[in-house]
């Protein structure tokens, strides 16, 4: 956010906008991950999905929403499409059969080593050190929670 001097009458540019900033960050962001992601078949949300997975396979599909902010109409199609492609199931809870668990397969457990290389290739990317991305991130984290908590 620059410093034009504006007054409080005066309309902010588009550069004066924070929002802006971090909209268009993540549509550079998808242009970095496209040429990343595209040998290995995926889409970034499908990268994300994957991710969370690597992290903690047998998730609930609620559980996998939440931790990605998607609603169940967003991440089904997306479950749906990684689970023909051989890299997840999804079945019912035996336990509780209101909640679907998704796992993942030896295909997506492999997937994670041909996928290893992304996070180096975005921090190189980002141009910032690794302390600096730490730092960048939680401020981030930090603002997106308190954004969520105001929206109510």
């Amino acid at each position: 956010m620059s410093d034009s001097g504006a007054g409080p009458e005066t309309p902010p540019g588009i550069d004066d906008l924070l929002c802006f900033a971090v909209y268009s960050t993540g549509h550079a962001f998808n242009r970095v991950y496209k040429p990343l992601l595209d040998p290995l078949g995926l889409t970034y949300p499908q990268y994300l999905v994957m991710v969370s997975l690597w992290a903690k396979d047998g998730q609930r599909v609620g559980e996998l929403g939440e931790a990605l902010f998607l609603e169940s109409s967003t991440l089904t199609p997306l479950l749906k499409r990684l689970e023909a492609a051989g890299y997840l199931t999804r079945s019912r809870d035996p336990s509780d059969e209101r909640q679907v668990r998704v796992r993942l397969t030896a295909a997506g457990t492999a997937l994670s080593d041909k996928a290893r290389h992304v996070p180096r290739c975005i921090l190189e990317a980002t141009g910032l050190s690794v302390q600096s991305l730490i730092r960048l991130q939680g401020e981030i984290a930090s603002m997106r929670d308190n954004l969520l908590k105001a929206a109510g």
